[in-house]
């Protein structure tokens, strides 16, 4: 007999998912029996995603959206109502960099990376909020960064995923009553496509400020992003979790 899988039947939808930390989510989902319901603005990469997944078995509908536009946004969430009847889960994964120091920082960098990193995920929440409140339950899921603390260079980005977790333990107290667990995952140096273009001597001046000095792994993410997405982490909200290898302990 097998095991029951611990995401079985859940809708989820994951935001850049096209590559990366949100690759890695929507597969790990999927093996755990979840719709995964992929979302990015890169067709071709969501594509291949989404053709992967279902090679291995796993149910998913790939989507194209915008973020930063509410209307975008309400039409990805009209789309999955029409197709599977409800939402279960919301990762909010889609970010973006856009790093320089601030005296050479201009609006566009710092409008873009608020628009995709911040309104993004406050785009998302709100339109999954009733939804979630209304069937009483609900698992939301923001994926902040350990630059939340701050980084030279990263103002934008850091500001951004201060505000993530903001808007997370805010948004807990809300929707807590409606039996809505609302939580964060702030990941710090992971391998990915972005970090193996980071020359070799900044990897190694990156890693040993962790107590676990090594880079961390999409999949390492992941099972984090799977506890707080299954009814075992049911008493777990307005948390923020760290997947740093020890970098920072707050």
């Amino acid at each position: 007999m097998n095991a029951l899988k611990r995401l079985e039947g859940k809708v989820s939808i994951i935001t850049g998912a096209a590559q990366g930390i949100g690759q890695g989510i929507a597969h790990r989902f999927a093996q755990e029996g979840a719709k995964v319901v992929i979302c990015d603005i890169n067709q071709k990469l969501l594509q291949q995603v989404a053709q992967d997944i279902m090679e291995q078995g796993g149910e998913v509908l790939d989507l194209i959206v915008d973020i930063t536009d509410g209307a975008s946004v309400r039409a990805l969430i009209k789309q999955v109502m029409d197709k599977y009847g409800t939402v279960d889960i919301l990762i909010n994964n889609a970010g973006i960099t856009r790093d320089a120091m601030l005296h050479k920082m201009d609006e566009e960098q710092w409008n873009t990376v608020m628009s995709i990193n911040l309104t993004g995920t406050f785009n998302c929440c709100r339109a999954v909020a009733t939804i979630m409140r209304e069937k009483g339950y609900g698992k939301i899921i923001n994926i902040s960064s350990a630059a939340r603390f701050g980084n030279a260079g990263q103002v934008n980005y850091a500001a951004t995923k201060a505000g993530v977790v903001g808007l997370t333990r805010s948004l807990a107290k809300e929707m807590g009553m409606k039996n809505v667990n609302v939580n964060a995952v702030a990941p710090g140096f992971i391998k990915t496509a972005m970090s193996d273009a980071v020359p070799a001597e900044i990897i190694k001046e990156r890693t040993k400020l962790s107590a676990i000095p090594r880079q961390g792994t999409v999949e390492e993410v992941a099972n984090v992003c799977l506890f707080l997405a299954s009814d075992e982490s049911s008493f777990i909200t307005g948390q923020v979790i760290h997947v740093d290898g020890g970098r920072y302990m707050p």
